[in-house]
C-alpha cells in the first residue's frame, strides 16, 4: 500500500517540477533573429519543449508504475 502513496507523491512531484520548468524557463524564453516571425518561432520552441516534457513525464511514471507492480507481485 505504501508503494501506491509513493507513486502518487512522485506524480505530484513531477507535476510541480514540470510547472516550475514551464513557468520559470519556458515562459520568459524569447527567440530573436527571425524578424517578424520571432513570436512564431518562440511559440513553436515552447510547444515542442512542453510536449517533450509531457512525454518524458509519462515515460518516467510508466517506469515507476511497472517497478511498483513488479515489487508488489514478487514481494
Amino acid at each position: 500500500m505504501k508503494a501506491v502513496y509513493f507513486f502518487i507523491f512522485s506524480m505530484w512531484l513531477l507535476i510541480l517540477a514540470g510547472g516550475w520548468i514551464v513557468v520559470t524557463v519556458l515562459g520568459p524564453l524569447e527567440l530573436t533573429g527571425f524578424g517578424e516571425y520571432n513570436s512564431l518561432f518562440s511559440s513553436i520552441v515552447k510547444a515542442v519543449v512542453a510536449l517533450i516534457l509531457v512525454v518524458l513525464w509519462i515515460f518516467l511514471l510508466s517506469r515507476l508504475k511497472n517497478w511498483i507492480f513488479r515489487k508488489e507481485l514478487h514481494g
